[in-house]
């Protein structure tokens, strides 16, 4: 990432990384396709309601896995094999252990926070279900996404591509088989997410112990290496604090739809699930950025660095402002392939119009905030995000959607936070930008 020819480079390692995440979404779509199709609606209502719950607490260790990126990206960027090593076993250790800590408590808690969220007592039961079935899970896909993110950051976006697609395929004949021949709802369709995502955890596992350079992974050096860490942290804790905070807020909006009913719950899932896949563009460029100005930060190839996030940013939009009106001009046909009820679609149109209109500027803000991680300046952006976005939404559910209680309303807090985060960073970001070696030239 630090030499070569820029933006092949870039779109070389993004698409992998895009298919990677539309297949890491199809876990959720797929368990959504199957219960909307041989299940009454209130089980659609039920996943879906657990979505915003179950994000908001693997979110902290999402974040720190963009810890782990950032530290390895910049460990491979400066050639410090020995640092790349330790940045890989202490993730490894990280999420294993994180991983079983977390599930204990969402296994525990599943319950009094989904009653917390006012989910309706006809989805209740199979919300509680299928959550704690999900945590079960949760350390294997810890690993996954812990791997992952050390391959990434040495520009592999190949190999955590194939692996998840391999436990992709797995998940769909699964979900049908525990569903339709064994006669299982809600705790069929997580199951069979928990068995897929074990395959793709080992995969990634085996890729690290067979590599060759510093993210070799060693059963006798899984350690915690404590410097390490707390640069990790230092990076991830913002970013999950970010995250959580974007979770947090989602909750309260969540909330918010169940007092619509079962059916606006539905409709409003599977339009979550149509929106995870059009996110898969900002979202694979956030990391595209992330891991370049990683590697050129540590480099100190300021000039190239600069480059990767304008290329970046460009491509985001574009992608963005495609998937989003495209998927808006065939929503119906899309929300029918989850639910034939016709409630259930119009309900998720009302969302769909708003959201997928305006996605371009999520795609901005994404690849804005990733800078600043990349660049060192995560607990800056974090906290502008995290009042811009996180805090604009809380004020906006109480104040303006009282006065006109409708999805649309809700769903207009999305995007005026989106332009509003974007703004904020982007000012801060170009003032930083023209103090990193200004005028250096890159070595590309």
């Amino acid at each position: 990432m630090t030499e070569g020819p820029l933006f092949s480079q870039i779109i070389r390692f993004t698409v992998p990384l895009f298919f990677t995440l539309i297949l890491q979404l199809m876990f959720n779509a797929a368990d959504l396709i199957v219960i909307g199709r041989f299940a009454a609606h209130e089980a659609m209502a039920a996943v879906g309601a657990t979505s915003s719950l179950i994000h908001m607490i693997i979110n902290i260790f999402f974040g720190l896995a963009i810890g782990t990126n950032v530290v390895a990206a910049n460990a491979y960027g400066a050639k410090d094999q020995s640092l790349l090593s330790r940045t890989t076993h202490t993730s490894m250790v990280v999420a294993v252990v994180g991983g079983v800590l977390v599930a204990a408590f969402g296994y525990a808690f599943a319950r009094p926070l989904l009653e917390m969220m006012a989910t309706p007592a006809n989805v209740l039961e199979k919300a509680t279900l299928y959550m704690r079935i999900y945590f079960l899970g949760l350390p294997v896909l810890m690993v996954y996404n812990f791997g992952s993110a050390v391959l990434r950051a040495v520009g592999d976006t190949r190999r955590p591509l194939i692996y998840l697609a391999v436990s992709g395929v797995l998940n769909v004949p699964l979900n049908l088989l525990l569903v339709l021949r064994f006669g299982m709802d809600v705790d069929g369709v997580a199951w069979a997410t928990v068995l897929s995502q074990i395959v793709s955890s080992a995969l990634v596992w085996r890729a690290l112990a067979s590599s060759r350079d510093g993210c070799r992974l060693e059963w006798c050096r899984l350690r915690v290496h404590w410097p390490v860490l707390r640069r990790m942290l230092e990076i991830g804790v913002p970013s999950a604090a970010q995250a959580s905070c974007f979770s947090l807020s989602n909750i309260l909006i969540q909330s918010a739809v169940n007092s619509f009913g079962s059916l606006a719950m539905a409709g409003n899932s599977a339009t979550l699930s149509l929106e995870g896949i059009v996110y898969c563009g900002p979202y694979a460029l956030h990391q595209a950025t992330i891991s370049f100005a990683g590697q050129n930060y540590g480099a100190r190839q300021y000039a190239r660095l600069r480059r990767s996030i304008w290329y970046c940013f460009w491509v985001s939009v574009v992608i963005s402002s495609v998937m989003g009106p495209g998927a808006w001009l065939i929503g119906p046909e899309l929300l029918s392939i989850y639910s034939t009820d016709p409630a259930v679609i119009a309900w998720g149109m009302r969302r769909i119009v708003v959201m997928f209109t305006t996605y371009a500027l999520a795609g901005m803000m994404d690849v804005v905030s990733g800078a600043m991680r990349g660049i060192d300046k995560s607990l800056l952006s974090a906290i502008i995000v995290l009042v811009c976005v996180c805090g604009f939404r809380v004020v906006w559910l109480y104040t303006a959607f009282p006065m006109h209680r409708t999805m649309e309303m809700l769903m207009l807090s999305y995007p005026i936070t989106w332009g509003l985060a974007t703004m904020v960073n982007g000012v801060i970001l170009v003032r930083a930008l023209r103090r990193l070696g200004a005028g250096e030239p890159a070595r590309a």
